[in-house]
């Protein structure tokens, strides 16, 4: 998945959100500001994001301050201005105890958002690290689309907010969300890896103007639906701007292909996946130590086989023992620069390669426009999503993000550009197809470069604030 998630908990997992990831993933110096702090680690400064926005009185777009993470993310969801609110309430004569509370948004709470990863596909990313500065501001305006529709459609169609006993009530929030977006340039082993941090607030208003907390459950469900629709999108954007197309690329053996931009090598995807073996090698360690590990009887104290829970701890594990350090920072031009070098140096691509990767990726892409039609069969499309849905959950226990995100799949493979639906319009989040006569499927799996809508429906109707309506013959 090129997207990820993790709870934000007040206390101790938040002052690691301060001190290293809202700076780059570096190590904050102590008694720094955090504006000073990245821009010594050559990151932008972090940006607010949603619809939720205006109720805090912030701006889509402003600039993130210490003080506001620290009030919504550190102390238990507060106003990103509590502080200037309750010094405003203490001056009018309230008690401290009062004015406290008016900086409050809402009960408090230990969980206090969760953090979004973002990264494109490899090749994406590699040609924003050695393309051109035109290149690199169209993927990162690319990148950035996506998120903000990703984000969009959670607002819409997954965040709910729980109420009532044991949270029997559930109700969007009908005013949006509240995030914070900082960028990352480079992965911990220094390879290029163009990434955003989401920490999306918990807190939500509710119709009736009270504030509540955010379920993470359905967050945490519909993550895969979110990767998908941010691989479709970012891919649509990139491929329309720069001209390019995308093809089926195997990244582990024995598992579906990944549409990547067509003509990268390989070669140039190995060359950045360096951690990567780097865990595999470690987690292959793991794995033997834990089918051979005895009790003091001599008895194996687990299964031979490795099930899939363990092996996901167990690669957790890996990931912490081989992370390196963060290196020193630079600026952004200079690591493009210094990645060039490595990469002509040790990838084992030729120079005019690396030198000409857009226009090799064009070329490619022109020779994919020239034999694969823009259209896909609905009928086969539809069986083919609901056949792997069905085989990949056990016999059937569909969910509704199951079919989003194997159906975004699905459309990112054969299909080909569509026009954008107008905003509100009536065919809005609907994918215009041709069927090819016979139901024939076509025969490439490759894909001619195009925007591609979001897949998902309008809003449906949400539970009103409230107990729920009376039901039955005399209602």
């Amino acid at each position: 998945m090129t997207v990820d998630i993790k709870v934000i908990r007040a206390g101790q997992k938040y002052r690691y959100y301060l001190r290293e990831t809202v700076v780059g993933d570096g190590r904050r110096p102590a008694r720094t500001p955090l504006r000073a702090a990245q821009e010594q680690a050559g990151v932008p400064a972090g940006r607010w994001m949603g619809r939720g926005l205006a109720a805090l009185g912030l701006a889509p777009g402003e600039e993130v301050t210490e003080s506001q993470l620290r009030n919504m993310f550190g102390e238990r969801g507060r106003h990103p201005y509590a502080d200037q609110i309750e010094a405003d309430r203490l001056a009018k004569g309230d008690t401290p105890k009062k004015a406290f509370k008016t900086g409050a948004l809402g009960r408090q709470v230990t969980v206090t958002g969760v953090d979004f990863v973002f990264r494109p596909q490899p090749t994406i990313y590699l040609l924003w690290a050695l393309g051109d500065e035109e290149t690199r501001r169209v993927i990162e305006a690319a990148h950035e689309y996506a998120i903000e529709r990703v984000l969009e459609w959670i607002e819409d169609e997954v965040a709910v907010i729980r109420y009532g006993k044991d949270g029997i009530y559930r109700v969007r929030p009908p005013g949006g969300l509240v995030a914070a977006r900082f960028r990352h340039y480079e992965a911990h082993s220094g390879r290029p890896l163009l990434h955003d941090h989401l920490l999306l607030s918990v807190k939500g208003q509710r119709l009736d103007g009270k504030w509540g907390s955010i379920h993470t459950t359905a967050l945490y469900e519909n993550t895969v639906a979110a990767s998908a629709l941010y691989n479709e999108l970012v891919a649509a954007e990139v491929c329309e701007a720069l001209g390019l197309a995308t093809e089926p690329c195997t990244v582990t053996p024995g598992r579906r292909p990944v549409m990547e931009i067509s003509g990268v090598p390989h070669e140039l995807i190995r060359w950045t996946a360096r951690r990567s073996d780097q865990i595999a090698a470690c987690l292959t360690e793991l794995e033997h130590e834990y089918v051979t590990a005895v009790d003091d009887g001599g008895e194996l104290r687990f299964l031979p086989v490795v099930s899939e829970r363990a092996r996901a701890k167990l690669n957790a594990m890996a990931a912490r023992k081989t992370r390196p350090s963060k290196q020193t920072a630079r600026p952004l031009a200079q690591l493009r620069a210094w990645w060039k070098a490595s990469a002509i140096l040790t990838s084992g691509v030729a120079v005019d390669v690396i030198t000409s990767l857009l226009e090799y990726a064009r070329a490619a892409a022109a020779a994919i426009r020239a034999r694969v039609a823009a259209v896909v069969d609905v009928a086969l499309a539809a069986v083919d999503v609901a056949a792997t849905v069905f085989v990949m959950n056990d016999g059937g226990r569909f969910h509704r993000r199951h079919l989003l995100a194997e159906a975004r799949r699905h459309l990112s493979r054969p299909a080909g550009p569509s026009p954008r639906p107008r905003p509100g319009g009536p065919d809005r989040g609907c994918r215009h197809f041709h069927p090819l006569p016979g139901h024939q499927r076509a025969e490439d799996r490759t894909r001619p470069g195009g925007r591609l809508p979001p897949l998902h429906s309008p809003v449906g109707p949400v539970r009103p604030p409230g107990p729920p309506p009376t039901t039955g013959p005399h209602a």
